[in-house]
């Protein structure tokens, strides 16, 4: 018996990477799987289904059952059509992945409209659009007196959650991400839908590309690859466990790493019981910032 029988799941950006290792994964442990890759390069550009199609050869090869699909994630109608394919190929939907993504890295002066565009629409919109339609599905399930048991797995970032240089795109989409599975844990669970985030470290052609980590994910010539991206895959098949109790969290993952990542939270704070004024504040507020 495998930790996903009778699941099914729809894994996007699946063509390479962490997503093919997930939908590997998914579907050693029962999952029926729907592998949803446009095709295009870390840019986001161009279109060739011929990954996506290798990952569910593959499936099929070790026993597995999975489709293809190439919708575009941040198409809305894209995204309907892709959840309708999981609900008619197999009947049900228990599972969404949110992994797609692209990179278009630049500083802020010299980052065009349409880059910042094209990473948070690819990432912030190719996340959401498949949650809404996934989540429309479900809340029909529920009312219908049908058992619930959904998980949403995003896919956020450190460069999100802590900021990095020359990614302002990429980071924004992310860490927006990192809140929107917040959101979809607060508005979903009296449908029976949890929702969690990931912040996985890993060797894909983004990460490579990333200033400052090409060298640093290579994969070593002996002992314990960290940097491999099958390693993320099982925590991601654990949330999307029917009876996993987490939802509203977001993890580091690496290796052989899983640590919980706090959100924003209220630290130092000065106040009076009046207005204040901009001297008072200029000898008040430095004590805000803690000393370095």
């Amino acid at each position: 018996m495998g930790a996903l029988d009778g699941r099914v799941a729809i894994i996007t950006g699946a063509g390479r990477g962490l997503g093919r290792e997930h939908a590997l994964l998914f579907a050693s442990e029962g999952a029926r799987v729907v592998v949803n890759d446009l095709g295009g390069d870390m840019h986001g550009e161009g279109g060739d289904p011929s990954a996506a199609m290798q990952t569910v050869e593959e499936i099929k090869a070790m026993g597995g059952d999975a489709v293809v699909n190439g919708e575009n994630v941040a198409d809305w109608n894209g995204a309907q059509r892709l959840v309708q394919q999981a609900i008619d190929s197999f009947g049900d939907l228990h599972v969404l992945v949110n992994n797609a993504g692209i990179l278009r890295d630049r500083v802020i002066i010299n980052m065009t409209e349409a880059e910042w565009d094209a990473v948070i629409t690819v990432h912030l919109k190719g996340h959401f659009a498949p949650t809404h339609h996934a989540a429309v599905y479900w809340r029909e399930q529920a009312k219908a007196g049908n058992d619930v048991r959904a998980s949403i797995v995003h896919t956020t970032s450190t460069s999100g959650l802590f900021a990095n240089p020359g990614q302002a795109n990429y980071d924004s989409a992310k860490s927006g991400i990192a809140t929107l599975s917040q959101v979809c844990a607060k508005e979903l669970t009296r449908y029976g839908v949890r929702s969690n985030a990931i912040a996985p470290g890993a060797r894909t052609r983004l990460t490579e590309a990333t200033p400052g980590l090409g060298d640093a994910v290579k994969a070593p010539e002996v002992g314990f690859d960290v940097w491999h991206p099958a390693n993320v895959s099982p925590f991601v098949a654990y949330l999307a466990t029917a009876d996993c109790p987490i939802t509203g969290e977001c993890f580091l993952v690496q290796g052989g790493k899983v640590q919980r990542a706090q959100s924003w939270k209220a630290a130092e704070m000065i106040e009076k019981a009046d207005r204040w004024t901009v001297e008072e504040l200029a000898d008040a507020a430095p004590k805000l910032v803690p000393a370095k």
